[in-house]
């Protein structure tokens, strides 16, 4: 019987060409396939390793039907094709506070006080629709802004360049450790509270990681276990940002701090480790290529590689009929062509394939702008010290996908080698990973 781990990937194996019957829209043009290189191969492989270990059963059931655009199977459709997982988001209606879905579960870490199963109040913008929604976007609108984005940068910048200190020295340091810190002081300047910017960040990934685990599908005691911890994170984040107010406004302003903090500590490791095992760094210290190459990155990463939601009425869905109450699995991974398609900075997807990762139509995540910009700062300040992984481990209990711990070292500079040019042939062969990637402990 084939295991979870190696159905999870041979189901990722790439698919160098496609069926001719099932063409890929709103793909971008790009060269004709050739045999991936060992360091971008190594580099997925590593990858899988968050799927395996914190979803290893839904995501091998998800791998096994991705070749098909829309599936059926019972009252629950899963959706692969980037058209229909667009024409979800954006036409069908939804029932945004049904259980399982971002929205339930956003509400249940974010309410410790209201029981498991009363209706909502207020909204916590995941959860919203219509004039409600609409407001809670607008005031987002500044602080997410290019010109929030611009105010919010040097805090996370200082934090970067103390935390990555210590390579300057020869020195390691954990990734995971470091975007933990620097999503808690982003939060904290984000929402204005003068709170641990380490506690903030745990409690707001433990609050995420209990109440996804509570929405997806398991077995009843699992579930009961999740609610008790999900309502013990929720007060613990609750305690940090407003003293322990259970408002709707602090319920608003928790859910800030989880999608930011779960976000980036999913997102900003992952892609580290993929350009540590390609040999990427020169691409990451090239501010010609940098943006393209975070995008990139997001796409391949997608931190939210699945939208649970429920129709709230009748439609259609890749030509198959869609019921109220049925459940949708958008498997925004597969859409976007995350598990065939490597990052590619000289030949990246179009943006409206990219981007999303973050959603589509109104309820796009408004934070797209500010993750990027992350991640931006984040591969030009490891750049430098072009690091090479020496240990990762994965994450069994994230919300997201994301390690555990991934601690780098520094590697070899180019500019330290006689006669070799940052970014050019020579460099790259010897930022390729069989001369970068130290072995990793059993």
């Amino acid at each position: 019987m084939t295991t979870a781990r190696t159905a999870t990937q041979a189901a990722d194996e790439p698919q160098r060409t496609l069926p001719e019957s099932r063409p890929v829209t709103g793909a971008p043009a790009r060269p004709a396939a050739s045999p991936r290189p060992p360091g971008t191969a190594a580099a997925r492989r590593r990858d899988l390793r968050v799927y395996r270990a914190g979803h290893p059963v839904l995501f091998t059931l998800l791998a096994a039907a991705r070749r098909r655009p829309v599936l059926r199977v019972g009252r629950t459709l899963i959706v692969n094709d980037a058209d229909a997982l667009r024409h979800a988001l954006t036409r069908l209606p939804l029932d945004r506070a049904a259980a399982g879905t971002t929205g339930r579960a956003a509400r249940s870490a974010l309410e410790p006080g209201r029981a498991h199963g009363d209706a909502p109040a207020g909204g916590v913008l995941f959860d919203q629709q219509g004039a409600a929604h609409r407001a809670a976007r607008r005031a987002l609108a500044d602080d997410l802004s290019t010109a929030g984005v611009a105010r919010l940068r040097p805090v996370w910048q200082a934090t970067l360049a103390r935390g990555l200190a210590p390579l300057a020295e020869g020195r390691p340091v954990d990734l995971v450790a470091l975007a933990r810190e620097a999503a808690g002081v982003t939060a904290c300047a984000l929402l204005g509270v003068d709170a641990d910017p380490a506690r903030l960040a745990e409690a707001a990934a433990d609050a995420a990681a209990a109440a996804v685990r509570e929405h997806l599908p398991g077995l009843p005691r699992s579930r009961a276990r999740s609610r008790t911890g999900a309502a013990d994170a929720a007060r613990r984040l609750s305690d940090l940002l407003d003293g322990g107010v259970h408002s709707d406004a602090a319920a608003a302003r928790a859910m800030l701090a989880v999608a930011s903090v779960t976000t980036v500590v999913a997102a900003l490791p992952r892609a580290a480790a993929w350009c540590a095992d390609a040999g990427w760094w020169h691409l990451a210290a090239d501010d010609t290529t940098r943006a393209a190459l975070a995008r990139e990155l997001l796409r391949v990463t997608a931190p939210s590689p699945l939208l649970p939601r429920v129709a709230a009425g009748p439609g259609t869905l890749g030509g198959r009929p869609v019921r109220a109450g049925d459940r949708l699995l958008l498997v925004a991974r597969h859409a976007v062509r995350a598990h065939t398609d490597d990052p590619d900075c000289h030949h990246p997807a179009e943006p409206a394939l990219s981007r999303l990762v973050f959603g589509a139509g109104p309820h796009a995540c408004p934070g797209a702008r500010l993750a990027t910009a992350q991640l931006e700062d984040f591969l030009n300040a490891l750049a430098p010290h072009r690091p090479v992984v020496v240990r990762a481990r994965a994450d069994r209990r994230a919300a997201l996908p994301a390690w555990r711990s991934l601690v780098v070292r520094p590697g070899v500079r180019p500019d330290a080698q006689p006669g070799i040019r940052p970014g050019g042939a020579r460099s790259a062969a010897r930022t390729a990973p069989g001369a970068l990637t130290a072995p990793e402990p059993a």
